[in-house]
Order: C-alpha cells, then structure tokens, then sequence
C-alpha cells in the first residue's frame, strides 16, 4: 500500500477542526485506516500558551491527547470504508506524560488503530520531540 502525505489544505477536508482547534498542520505518513504521522509544530503564538502557563508557556496534556486523536481520525477517515463520516474521542487509558513540550518544539505524532469493530475503535498514540517520548497512550473513538 502506498503511503500518503497531507498538508493542511487537505486535512481540512478531512477534519472539521479549525483553528484554534486544529492541533496536526501536517500529515508524512499514511495508512488508510491503520495508522499515521503527523507533525504539529509549537509557535509562541499558540492560543494556549498565554494562560498555561504565564512566563511559563507549556502544552496543555489534554491537547497533545487531542492531537494524537486528530492524527488518528485523519487515518480512520481517509479509509474509503469512513470517507464523509465524524471521528469522536470515546475514552483515555494509560496516558503518561514524560516532558513538557513548549513553545519551538515540533511534535512527532503517531497514531494507530489495534481495532475497529462497527462504529467503535481501539489505539494507540505516542507523541515524541526529537526522538524523545513526550507522551502516549491507549484511546477509544467512535465514529459519527
């Protein structure tokens, strides 16, 4: 199978998240409906940064969940089997965070599925910076 790239245009046309929302500004790997890789780089002008925190700037965890979820729903639903429908985040498990990313730091955001049963789903997601695991974890989806 082919692996496939997105810029942000196109995962627009995917995702009916934008900004400030849209956490993944590109997708370098693509398995329709198995996996994918996506990159989300942190500018200093992120909206979240000024209040999370003040002097202090630091990715919210719940967001870095949501962009592991982002790069997934771009896998899911590029499958011709889910074209048109709507991703959902269902549920966490083992989520552990290992480091901060902060403001300057390029996320290396992979996402994949252990299985998809009906409208329900199984993965798993890691996030790392330069080689270094930032965080991951286990999620559930449900498709809309």
């Amino acid at each position: 199978m082919k692996k496939l790239e997105l810029n942000t245009e196109e995962i627009m046309k995917i995702l009916p998240h934008r900004y400030p929302f849209l956490l993944v500004d590109r997708i370098i790997e693509l398995l329709p409906g198995e996996r994918a890789v996506g990159i989300k780089n942190l500018s200093v002008n992120e909206p979240f940064f000024p209040g999370h925190f003040p002097g202090h700037p630091v990715m919210p965890g719940v967001l870095m969940i949501e962009a592991m979820a982002q790069v997934g729903a771009c896998a899911i639903l590029c499958d011709e089997k889910y074209q048109g429908r709507l991703g959902y985040l269902a549920g966490v498990d083992r989520i552990r965070f290992k480091r901060m990313a902060v403001p300057g730091d390029s996320l290396l955001i992979t996402t994949e599925f252990t299985a998809i049963k009906g409208n329900i789903g199984k993965g798993k997601g890691q996030i790392k910076i330069n080689e270094e695991m930032v965080c991951g974890g286990e999620f559930l989806f449900a498709l809309g």
